[in-house]
């Protein structure tokens, strides 16, 4: 049930965050917006627990999700600029 719950709010978190995200260059498509926001939780994640706000088995919550797909989204446009 985790991986589903991870899917649901990957998938909600990268919605979100290409809504707030100004720029032409966004990603695409269902599984590419889902997969974008389980890579910002991931990372919403691992910032966390590095700066000290979760410990090791805690994670991001949905807020947090949503700030590491904006990281990610914007870490995207920058390389589909270039290329």
């Amino acid at each position: 049930m985790d991986i589903v719950w991870a899917i649901i709010v990957g998938f909600f978190a990268g919605m979100i965050a290409k809504w707030l995200t100004p720029g032409p260059n966004k990603p695409r498509g269902f599984i590419l917006t889902t997969v974008l926001g389980i890579v910002g939780s991931v990372v919403a994640t691992w910032l966390g627990q590095q700066i000290g706000w979760y410990g090791p088995g805690d994670g991001a919550n949905f807020i947090g999700a949503i700030i590491g797909a904006i990281i990610v989204l914007l870490a995207w446009g920058q390389l589909a600029r270039r290329t």
